[in-house]
């Protein structure tokens, strides 16, 4: 992500941005949920970064976006993209498994992870009462977790995975935001992931692998395999538009808007809603995230106004 420039502040428009980001993400998983068990989760994926790449592209030329790359930076938006592949493909599969907004909420265990990771990969400074409350948030996320594994077993841990993945992959990007535009990084990955995808779903097909299977769809499959695609792309570019107009310590704790939304959107379309200790769990987590973020934000403050 482009760092976020003070001579390009408008903060409401960076909240009506991130906004936009918290209703589309959990359009985009209701759309996979509901195809999980029609379409091969191989070609969900696929899918997902087709659309990606096509929208894209044409941005990137017509803005005239510089996408090439050092071998370095290659090799690391490489490793991102089958973070990104990995990542995408163990959400899609829990919400085969899980309602909408248990999966989201147990999957936002990941500011926790970026937390720890960052103290141990980092070396960043973590004091001990963002700790705490990383322990409060993990113990939030366990209450989703459990009614949801009682009834479904390991699959409810999917998400889980899903947090780790994602943290690492925010570490890449951290790397290598600098060096690369992010629309013209999302078409790259978008590209690299097709180029990996397409042959597995061929082999999958003639190996007779479920998952990787390709199965032609419908006109109305198409059109929601189409619409999951638009949807987190637009997701994406909303995110990282926000981050233009808005620094990332005012929009952070909007993120967390996405978990109720999550929550009408899987009511809405599936009739599911979280249990009574699911919905205390997923108070806990927000609650210790806020914090976390706020602290974020307080820390900050400090050391700019440090001489």
């Amino acid at each position: 992500m482009n760092e976020h420039s003070p001579t390009q502040d408008r903060p409401l428009l960076g909240i009506l941005l991130m906004l936009g980001f918290c209703v589309m993400a959990p359009i985009g998983d209701a759309l996979a949920k509901l195809l999980s068990t029609q379409m091969p989760m191989g070609q969900l994926v696929l899918t997902r970064f087709v659309v990606q790449a096509l929208i894209l592209v044409p941005i990137v030329v017509a803005t005239r976006r510089q996408w090439r790359m050092s071998a370095r930076v290659l090799r690391l938006v490489v490793w991102r993209t089958l973070l990104h592949i990995a990542g995408i493909a163990c959400m899609f599969t829990s919400l085969r498994y899980l309602p909408l907004a248990d999966a989201v909420a147990i999957a936002f265990v990941m500011p926790f992870i970026m937390l720890i990771l960052g103290k141990f990969f980092l070396n960043e400074d973590v004091g001990l009462r963002r700790i705490l409350a990383c322990v409060v948030g993990f113990s939030g996320t366990l209450m989703v977790i459990q009614p949801s594994f009682a009834d479904v077993g390991a699959p409810a841990l999917l998400p889980v995975a899903v947090a780790f993945i994602f943290a690492f992959f925010m570490l890449i990007t951290r790397k290598v935001a600098k060096d690369v535009d992010p629309i013209a990084m999302q078409v790259v990955s978008g590209v690299i992931a097709t180029a990996l995808l397409a042959p597995a779903l061929l082999l999958g097909s003639t190996s007779g692998i479920a998952d990787l299977a390709f199965v032609v769809p419908d006109t109305h499959v198409f059109w929601l395999l189409l619409a999951i695609g638009v949807a987190g792309t637009v997701a994406h570019l909303l995110m990282t538009w926000s981050l233009r107009y808005a620094p990332s310590t005012t929009l952070a704790p909007m993120q967390y808007i996405e978990i109720p939304l999550a929550a009408l959107v899987g009511w809405i379309v599936f009739s599911d809603w979280p249990n009574g200790l699911a919905a205390l769990g997923i108070c806990v987590t927000m609650g210790a995230g806020l914090y976390v973020m706020l602290r974020e934000r307080a820390t900050l403050r400090r050391s700019l106004a440090t001489p």
